[in-house]
């Protein structure tokens, strides 16, 4: 990769495109971070690629003035798998959103992270088809009314986090569309680990599912709603960081405590280590209101990423074979002709 000349800045990565989502979306908000964040980060931007799926989140690449690729529903994973592939060189960044990459996407968003390609994967989830005027998602919860459930959806919804752990994957985080000092820096170890890394983002969509996370997300409630999570630091929350979590006695299951109660200290709390898969699952399955909701890095597990190993292994062929005489193959051994 070439180093810029220079100190990127935010809008050196805005491209010239009118930016078509609704007003109020909080994808302006999701754009704004990732701009800023690749600032920070420095790749120059001839050296980056968005792809994505469909939906609303997948407008993103236009946006971007970096390269992209607008591909088809669901597929993103696999376009991003096959550019990553042909030129590691490249930072690639998939987008898609709780439809697009959970629904019609779910099978190939499972092997881009069993794999653990070695790209960011920023699923923007707000609990609803956007794109298509409200239908419920695969993360829409139980009793949802939308134009596809008018009496209450009677699926249960995915966790994304939980989906992406189950399918193995090496790096799983969360962050917030509005809260703009956090997410740079969670997409910023994202794209410091090396293979897949899954960032679900919540995002308000302000149309068909306005405030759907605003009992942790919004500034009034995320110090009583959201366990920022830091490794090697307890698990404490609430405006008087006087609320924590720790492991229910005798049990395996969380719960929270409140310090200074029956002589409960901060001693009693759990502390956070994001090399622990189980833990992880059992944060990524909090809900608000009884629980507030894990964002931050929820695991972080090295690995080697999956180009990686492809390469090393043609590289390996080389070394033993030489490089194949392509048209020595085909005309090599039994061969005939066919006639007219």
């Amino acid at each position: 990769m070439n180093a810029p000349a220079t100190p990127l800045k935010a809008k050196d990565f805005a491209s010239d495109q009118e930016i078509r989502w609704c007003p109020g979306c909080g994808d302006y908000a999701i754009l704004k971070g990732v701009q800023k964040a690749l600032a920070d980060i420095g790749t120059p931007p001839e050296d980056v690629v968005f792809i994505s799926g469909i939906g609303c989140s997948s407008r993103f690449p236009y946006y971007m003035s970096t390269y992209g690729f607008h591909t088809i529903h669901g597929r993103a994973p696999a376009f991003a798998t096959g550019v990553k592939l042909a030129n590691p060189k490249l930072d690639v960044w998939l987008v898609t959103g709780d439809g697009d990459g959970l629904s019609i996407g779910g099978n190939h968003m499972l092997h881009v992270l069993r794999r653990n390609v070695n790209m960011q994967v920023m699923l923007f989830n707000n609990e609803i088809y956007g794109l298509t005027k409200g239908q419920y998602s695969p993360t829409s919860p139980q009793g949802y009314r939308s134009p596809s459930t008018p009496m209450g959806s009677i699926d249960r919804p995915l966790s994304p986090c939980l989906f992406a752990l189950g399918a193995n994957a090496t790096f799983v985080a969360r962050a917030v569309d509005t809260q703009q000092k956090h997410m740079p820096g969670v997409l910023q170890r994202a794209h410091a680990h090396q293979g897949a890394s899954f960032i679900e983002i919540y995002t308000n969509c302000i149309v068909y599912n306005d405030g759907v996370f605003a009992s942790f997300a919004e500034k009034a409630t995320a110090a009583e709603g959201e366990l920022l999570l830091e490794h090697g630091d307890p698990m404490i929350f609430g405006k008087e960081s006087d609320k924590g979590i720790r492991m229910k006695p005798g049990a395996l299951a969380l719960e929270v405590v409140q310090l200074g109660v029956d002589g409960i200290t901060e001693a009693d709390l759990l502390i956070h280590d994001e090399t622990d898969r189980v833990m992880a699952g059992l944060l990524a399955a909090m809900r608000n209101p009884e629980f507030p909701v894990a964002v931050g890095v929820l695991y972080c597990e090295p690995a080697q990423a999956y180009d990686a190993a492809v390469h090393e292994q043609v590289n390996a062929a080389h070394a033993a074979n030489g490089v194949a005489d392509m048209n020595a193959l085909l005309r090599g051994g039994a061969t005939w002709t066919v006639g007219s």
